[in-house]
């Protein structure tokens, strides 16, 4: 019986978290409105009996990204160990990462609308400027039980990212309009909460599977790309999504539309003139 790979940890499936409280930290860190920090909560159904101002982040939809969908084979994982030979020994392979779309929604109470319409500016701002909500060094985890980056080193999530071959991992943040107004008054009726000023945002994350440890496998060498649009005379023609095809006809000589052209020459200068041809 053939034995399976040796197969390292998940690693990706706390990342929807973590960009949940990355949320929450960007925003209680970046607060200056008022000395006291505004209440943030999950549950949208919570209301403060006070003057208390809360400001609620809630993820309602996780879909995956259609537009960076990729194969399921596996492929070689970007972990290099520096200072060893490539012997087989350090080659590791992995699935693609699953490209995932967070969708949030955020809003707003105050006592005095006004109020509640100065916090749900200042949001909007604040997370205009989050560029990187997350941007760390990417976690590998090794089937012998290792947490390592891509270069091999123990993982450290300070390490300086300068390095070519230190791959990233980040987390973008951008506004959308995921929810109408419709929808967004039954989300509010389904959790038995009043209906408040609200922002929707994506978060695009991608979550990484375990490494399988590989033996250096096989070498695979793909031709040179070339132009599609010429065919060999020599092959049988072929469509562009390879079904056989008829080869074509030589082209017929046509007679060009229009009447008959005259058997017009032009006269050379050594040429003499014909006398009949002069007008009278």
């Amino acid at each position: 019986m053939m034995e399976a790979p040796a197969r390292g940890a998940m690693v990706g499936q706390n990342i929807i978290g973590e960009v949940t409280e990355s949320i929450h930290k960007f925003l209680i860190d970046q607060y200056s409105l008022t000395e006291q920090v505004p209440r943030f909560e999950e549950d949208l159904s919570f209301v403060p009996k006070d003057r208390e101002e809360v400001v609620y982040i809630y993820m309602y939809r996780a879909s995956q990204n259609p537009n960076l969908r990729n194969a399921k084979r596996y492929r070689q994982a970007p972990v290099f160990v520096k200072g060893d030979d490539s012997d087989g020994e350090n080659l590791f392979y992995h699935r693609p990462p699953l490209l995932m779309d967070l969708f949030y929604l955020i809003a707003v109470h105050s006592k005095f609308r006004s109020d509640a319409e100065r916090l749900l500016g200042w949001v909007m701002v604040a997370l205009h400027d989050a560029t990187h909500l997350v941007y760390r060094p990417r976690r590998f985890s090794l089937p012998d039980g290792r947490i390592v980056d891509s270069i091999g080193r123990p993982y450290d999530i300070n390490a300086d990212p300068s390095d070519d071959d230190l791959y990233m991992e980040k987390v973008s943040l951008a506004m959308c309009d995921d929810l109408t107004v419709g929808d967004a008054i039954n989300f509010f009726s389904i959790q038995e909460a009043p209906y408040r000023p609200f922002l929707t945002y994506r978060a695009r994350v991608a979550l990484d599977g375990p490494l399988v440890a590989g033996d250096g496998g096989t070498t695979i060498r793909l031709p040179s790309l070339g132009r599609t649009d010429q065919q060999d005379d020599s092959e049988a023609l072929t469509s562009r999504s390879g079904r056989m095809m008829a080869s074509r006809p030589a082209p017929k000589d046509q007679v060009p539309p229009g009447p008959e052209p005259k058997n017009l020459r032009r006269m050379s200068e050594d040429q003499p003139e014909n006398p009949t041809d002069k007008e009278d």
